[in-house]
């Protein structure tokens, strides 16, 4: 059942985190003023028992799944039982109990790494089980997969309102500016920023021709919104299995985007690029079909999308 009330009760489960924020902030620019959330320190969601406890007490009507123990290639590679075991946990505890307290519709959020890694090109929804994953980020990918087919499930056996949303790469306020942990955008703009005052090279890995596409994570955040107002029959007239891809269908080079960080910083000298790095996948990009047919499009393109996550970077170094 479709979100239609401004004062429904809506739980989302992650919200410090760089897409639940965002999730928040749609809402609250939406007029939804009765949102539901708890801090780790709250409501430990790999405690099955501790989330049956707060589905029985809160009962919302809605619940957004953003929550997901998230990292970089080096931390899925180091801790995959970890990765692997805690979004298991976390998934079936929210989604179980959502389902028992009789949730009207669940969003589950995960990312486009489901798919297989050699799968065509742009990434279709019914490429899911297709073929084998990246390894590199298989343990989370798996976690991910099981909450797109439990949600799946619950619909078939029970027919509840449950759907899925995979994103491509998201960033914006609240990123992760960590270079050893943070993804290719945020990393240039901390480089590019480093490299103002002296002017100095700033090095891209590879031959800086894969392409990769991104998305403002407040446009994420507005498709979430409009996927909890879409009505049913609608909704699944457009993803039969509940599960829609998050993209802006375009993608650029890596090249590319480093010039678009370098105008928006002002700063640093010359691009350099190191080709003795991998380049990883030529290109990963995703068919938003399914998302555009419900009337749904992104509002930030690249450029501005950077400038934003700048100002916040730069906001968040002042402190």
């Amino acid at each position: 059942m479709h979100l239609h009330s401004t004062d429904a009760k809506i739980f989302v489960a992650g919200h410090r985190g760089l897409v639940g924020s965002a999730v928040v902030r749609a809402l609250e620019a939406g007029g939804y003023s009765n949102l539901v959330t708890r801090s780790r320190s709250e409501l430990d969601l790999t405690d099955g028992a501790q989330v049956q406890a707060f589905f029985e007490a809160e009962r919302p009507d809605f619940v957004v799944l953003a929550a997901a123990k998230v990292g970089g290639i080096l931390a899925n590679d180091t801790y995959p039982a970890d990765f692997l075991y805690e979004n298991l946990q976390i998934q079936s505890n929210v989604i179980q109990a959502a389902y028992r307290a009789g949730v009207k519709r669940l969003v589950f959020l995960g990312s486009t790494c489901i798919y297989p890694k050699m799968a065509p090109q742009p990434l279709r929804e019914e490429y899911l089980l297709t073929g084998p994953l990246e390894p590199t980020n298989e343990w989370y990918a798996i976690a991910k997969i099981t909450g797109v087919k439990l949600c799946e499930a619950l619909r078939r056996q029970h027919g509840v309102d449950f759907v899925s949303l995979m994103p491509t790469n998201l960033y914006g306020p609240g990123d992760n500016f960590d270079l050893e942990t943070s993804h290719v955008l945020p990393a240039l703009i901390r480089k590019f920023h480093e490299a103002r005052p002296s002017g100095a090279d700033v090095t891209l890995w590879g031959t800086g021709t894969p392409r990769r596409e991104f998305l403002y994570v407040d446009d994420m955040a507005r498709a979430v919104v409009h996927v909890l107002r879409t009505p049913e029959a609608e909704l699944y007239r457009a993803a039969p299995d509940g599960l829609m891809n998050v993209g802006c269908g375009e993608d650029v080079p890596i090249r590319e985007l480093a010039e678009v960080v370098r105008y928006a910083v002002g700063g640093g000298g010359e691009i350099v690029l190191d080709a003795s790095k991998p380049d990883g996948t030529p290109r990963k990009l995703v068919d938003v079909r399914r998302l555009f047919s419900l009337g749904w499009r992104p509002e930030v393109d690249l450029r501005e999308g950077i400038e934003r996550t700048y100002a916040w970077y730069v906001d968040s170094l002042a402190g």
